[in-house]
């Protein structure tokens, strides 16, 4: 209960350090907007559907760009974490490429995919994929070693090691990489929806800065936040409650 009157009167008192902000006119209105300038521009893209639709476009995009990267940043971590020579080799330019920003990719995917859907959901893929496969790879190679040992033992065979052993043991890690793996292709796909007509978030927030609103370019960042802050608290968070209690792994908050 604590924790969530400090948390209210956190945001209570940064609404209100914003206003005031606000109402010292440092920065024309048409700067940076009053809060309740921002609430009306919620209440009038969501009355007009505007906002639905643009979430709804983005979050299939996501949902689609998401469970690629996880599927096939899962295979790749699983592969550079059974082979010596493709993690000196191939593991190293993974992390290397992992380095540049999302919007690097733009370009090649423009290029290959033209102005269409697969674009955006490719950059989302590759925004996402190697942080996954990443973490899955530090996570099988984290397992200690006397659960390999016990597992061989009983008579388990490589495939079992694998999904008895192995993928458990390394679920913390592994949880680490899929949701940071979610933020950078939550950014990704902003990134790629700005750049052309998409109907999505990212397209949103590109007509507002056209129009110079500044009260629907806040409004929709204020959407992506919330977007991701529910992704995390409602199911990130779940889960690793569960991982944690079920490792022994859980604190208790005073």
């Amino acid at each position: 209960m604590n924790k969530i009157v400090r948390q209210f009167g956190f945001y209570v008192a940064l609404i209100g350090l914003w206003q005031i902000v606000a109402m010292l006119k440092i920065w024309k209105p048409y700067l940076f907007p009053t809060p309740w300038n921002v609430v009306e521009a919620l209440r009038a893209g969501f009355a007009d559907h505007t906002f639905w639709t643009g979430m709804a476009v983005s979050m299939k995009r996501m949902l689609i760009g998401y469970l690629l990267s996880c599927v096939m940043g899962i295979v790749l971590g699983i592969v550079l974490a059974q082979s010596r020579f493709l993690a000196e080799t191939l593991g190293r330019l993974v992390v290397s490429i992992q380095s540049l920003p999302s919007v690097c990719w733009l370009p090649v995917a423009i290029l290959w995919f033209g102005l269409t859907e697969k674009a955006i959901i490719f950059v989302v893929v590759i925004g996402s994929l190697l942080a996954v496969a990443i973490a899955v790879e530090t996570g099988l190679r984290n397992v200690p070693r006397i659960y390999l040992m016990a597992g061989r033992n009983l008579g388990a065979t490589r495939v079992d090691l694998l999904l008895h052993v192995f993928l458990p043991a390394s679920l913390p890690h592994l949880m680490a990489g899929l949701k940071q793996g979610w933020a950078f292709a939550w950014r990704s796909l902003i990134t790629g929806e700005m750049i052309f007509v998409s109907l999505g978030l990212g397209q949103l927030l590109t007509t507002g800065r056209d129009l110079n609103d500044i009260n629907q370019v806040v409004a929709v960042m204020l959407l992506i936040v919330a977007i991701g802050a529910l992704a995390d608290g409602l199911l990130f968070r779940s889960v690793e409650r569960i991982i944690e209690k079920k490792w022994g792994l859980a604190t208790t908050n005073a």
